[in-house]
């Protein structure tokens, strides 16, 4: 039996070189093959100013902003004058406008002005709407930069991840063809179950690859509402780096929760509810206003013909005022009133509960980066390392003829899981970055 092993002994540091001279030539000839795709790959800034140049919520926001702006100028302005041109006491028989001294022909001019304050009150109400635009709209910018890297951060992590598993694949196509020609030749240790194990791993394998596909189409896909034709290009490398001194200062910092209040009060999206709070405020000013008598001023000539005898008569000029009497003010103008401050109270509601739901998401996310990176450190300086070692070692005790075939599969399998799931550690904190980001947006 001595004997029968020693020509397989010989051969198998031989392949198992081949196998891993072919491994480490993979990714340079993959990278040469992919040199001329990366002039067309997208990356993830430029995917993010093409979500922001293609977004038609914005330009509907600019839009919306000079509705109210010119809203504004007509709120403030006078209502049209009244024209009215009558005939006064017009005799029925005749129609002759001479024939009675009381028939007149008049011309009259009326203006109406609004109760107290009404004019400008209303003007700045609309220019406060006007004013929570912009502020809307850098809220929407940063919240699609942050949908857009989560996103395109997704589609990274599948083709990452698809790259490490066609790199190890090489390597278990090698070993499945070394375990073929061994069992073949019946030489060496290998039995048909480590065949079929090995057979076993590289259909699974494929099965990931498959499933990785699946993932990164399906990402690019969402990603291409956002982004036009982001499903047409290739996902660039490297990882994006999302970093900021915010999100440093959030980790080392000690922060209370009302530093983080302080932090997310100037956020975009509360500006814009303070816009409207201030909108609303005016309104209850506004319906006050009602409290107060409008009042008009009207005009009006009236030209009088000549008697029947031809005798002269005089033209006759009319002034008046009207004013509102708010009399009857418990069904109108106190419920008005009541009904303003209620929406004003619901306002500061709204407020408040935005602002909680800020800081109770900044906490969820400073929370979730705290310990995402106390795994990447655990990945990169212990689990890593120590599955790299073992799978070298399961490999070589196997060739050294004190290892199981299955045990050193089980191994280089471990290391890829390890491998993708640091990937996903890095993905998952570059995403919550882009969340925190969003999030002390001010």
């Amino acid at each position: 039996m001595q004997n029968l092993r020693t020509p397989f002994h010989s051969t198998r540091p031989r392949l198992l070189l081949t196998v891993i001279l072919t491994l480490a030539l993979k990714p340079a000839a993959a990278v040469a093959e992919a040199a001329g795709a990366d002039a067309r790959a997208l990356n993830l800034e430029t995917a993010v100013e093409l979500a922001i140049d293609a977004d038609p919520w914005l330009n509907g926001s600019e839009q919306t902003e000079l509705a109210l702006r010119e809203e504004a100028v007509a709120a403030g302005s006078l209502p049209d004058p009244q024209l009215s041109l009558t005939a006064v006491n017009l005799p029925i028989d005749s129609f002759d406008v001479g024939q009675e001294n009381m028939t007149q022909l008049a011309v009259g001019l009326s203006q109406q002005f609004p109760r107290g304050r009404t004019r400008a009150l209303s003007r700045q109400q609309k220019e406060l709407l006007a004013e929570m635009e912009p502020a809307r709209r850098d809220d929407r910018i940063a919240m699609v930069e942050a949908q857009v890297s989560v996103l395109f951060l997704d589609a990274w992590l599948a083709r990452a991840s698809r790259r490490l598993i066609e790199e190890d694949r090489a390597l278990f196509e090698q070993l499945v063809d070394a375990a073929e020609s061994q069992y073949t030749s019946a030489v060496g240790r290998t039995r048909q179950q480590d065949l079929i194990r090995a057979q076993l791993e590289l259909i699974r394998l494929d099965d990931r690859l498959t499933g990785l596909f699946q993932q990164q189409e399906a990402a690019q896909s969402r990603l291409a509402e956002l982004v036009p034709g982001a499903s047409r290009f290739p996902i660039a490398d490297p990882l994006p780096e999302l970093q900021t001194l915010a999100v440093n200062g959030l980790i080392v910092e000690s922060l209370t929760r009302q530093d983080l209040y302080d932090l997310l009060d100037r956020h975009p999206s509360v500006t814009a509810i303070d816009r409207r709070l201030d909108s609303v405020s005016l309104g209850t000013d506004l319906a006050r206003q009602k409290y107060r008598p409008g009042f008009g001023f009207r005009a009006q000539y009236g030209y009088r013909a000549d008697n029947p005898s031809g005798r002269s008569r005089d033209d006759l000029l009319t002034l008046g005022v009207t004013f509102e009497l708010p009399l009857f003010r418990g069904d109108r103008q106190d419920r008005e009133v009541s009904a303003a401050a209620a929406r004003e109270a619901a306002a500061r509601n709204d407020r408040d509960l935005l602002v909680r739901q800020l800081v109770s998401r900044l906490e969820t996310e400073r929370a979730d980066l705290i310990r995402l990176d106390e795994r990447r450190r655990l990945y990169r300086e212990r689990l890593l390392p120590q599955m790299a070692q073992q799978a070298e070692a399961s490999l070589a005790a196997y060739n050294n003829a004190d290892g199981d075939f299955s045990e050193a599969v089980r191994a280089r399998i471990a290391e890829l899981d390890a491998k993708i799931g640091a990937l996903g550690i890095d993905v998952a904190r570059q995403q919550t970055i882009a969340r925190i980001n969003y999030l002390l947006t001010q």
